[in-house]
């Protein structure tokens, strides 16, 4: 039995609740908020027991690892208050709001033997593994070229302002338009691309604020960039595209060609999201090829898009058992429970130290918009 704190009550922390079912081996010592009526109303819709202060929450001698759900402009104080304590650390991205912030946090870590994770968990995914033996097996031969997308769709067209979590917690638009969706949601994708390529050698990184008026009561806001596109070179010869937005229609595949062939994901935020393989040397399936010969016969595409390929069976059952309501069908607690095994295992984490701050320098540079840059990180 590992013992856990929560550290931040906001938005996310009722899906790490929700999902902490699927991981008996996890109890939750005890949770910590700077907002007490929120700490509460968290606490007791969860039964779980709150800390008086955050010292008393770093103090407790039995805890093991802090989850840092803060915001991400208080993670880097927290995640050194929580190692100088003597506590392992599992922090939502990003580890800092700077690479040096980030590094600081690694290098303490080093120092003081203890392991620093990061979020997100959705690379640690079935559909992620499911994807990583296709490609080990060589049903695509050679992986060449990644497609990434992580459009949120227009949430500032949405009405944002009454979304609320399960336990109560007010969706926190004016702060993830201030902080930028890149630097909140680029991780989803970096964590598939680097958990399936490796390290990226070199990159370019493009960002701009192409909505600067996101509607009623965002007026005065020192807005983040709402749109980025990183391109990425990996040591390992793979060649990938990422696009993160807040403004086109929501779509959060992965597309991964190979010599031989495609590997496609729908859903890079669904745990067991429908995965399609298709050959260069293969039959296409019936419907897309009825489909192909309406268009050609009527000189015009279909008003459909039909996925590319074969639906590829997963080979086990779940294991996740709790998921959060679509559209964030991600089991986040899983990087926490990994964490825990491998550290118990004498193992290090996958998602952790030079990982970690390899997706943080990542995200940053594409929310920054840095152009051609050369990571400072690596593993």
């Amino acid at each position: 039995m590992t013992k856990i704190a929560f550290v931040g009550t906001g938005f996310v922390a009722d899906y790490y609740m929700t999902t902490l079912a699927n991981y008996p081996g996890l109890t939750v010592a005890g949770v910590w908020d700077h907002d007490a009526h929120r700490l509460a109303q968290f606490c007791r819709f969860h039964n779980v027991p709150a800390y008086g202060s955050l010292e008393e929450c770093l103090g407790e001698a039995e805890t093991a690892i802090i989850v840092n759900l803060t915001t991400p402009e208080s993670h880097f104080e927290l995640n050194c208050a929580a190692l100088n304590a003597g506590k392992h650390v599992y922090c939502e991205k990003p580890l800092g709001m700077t690479f040096e912030e980030a590094r600081e946090v690694v290098e303490l870590a080093e120092a003081k033997g203890l392991t620093v994770c990061g979020a997100p968990a959705n690379g640690l995914s079935d559909a992620q593994k499911l994807v990583a033996g296709l490609i080990a097996d060589g049903r695509i031969g050679k992986p060449r070229l990644a497609y990434a997308e992580m459009e949120d769709g227009p949430v500032f067209k949405d009405n944002w302002a009454e979304w609320a979590s399960r336990s109560g917690a007010k969706w926190p638009g004016l702060h993830e338009f201030e902080v930028g969706c890149t630097l909140e949601h680029a991780g989803y994708g970096l964590s598939w691309l680097v958990s399936l390529f490796g390290a990226v050698e070199e990159g370019q990184a493009f960002s701009a604020l192409t909505f600067p008026d996101k509607g009623a009561g965002t007026a005065g806001i020192d807005m983040a960039p709402d749109f980025a596109v990183g391109c990425l070179s990996f040591r390992s010869g793979v060649t990938a595209r990422l696009t993160c937005g807040l403004a086109a229609p929501r779509d959060r595949s992965l597309t991964i060609v190979g010599d031989e062939g495609t590997i496609m994901v729908r859903d890079l935020w669904d745990d067991r999201s429908p995965v399609h393989l298709s050959r260069f040397d293969g039959k296409r399936p019936l419907l897309q090829r009825l489909a192909g010969r309406f268009e050609r016969s009527r000189g015009q595409v279909l008003p459909l898009r039909l996925v590319h390929g074969r639906p590829v069976a997963y080979p086990a059952p779940a294991k996740a058992g709790k998921l959060p309501a679509f559209p964030s069908q991600i089991d986040f607690a899983r990087g926490i429970a990994v964490m825990a095994e491998a550290m118990a295992a004498g193992q290090t984490p996958f998602f952790s130290g030079k990982r970690a701050l390899h997706l943080t320098e990542l995200a940053l540079a594409m929310s920054q918009g840095v152009g051609p840059f050369k990571p400072r990180s690596g593993f």
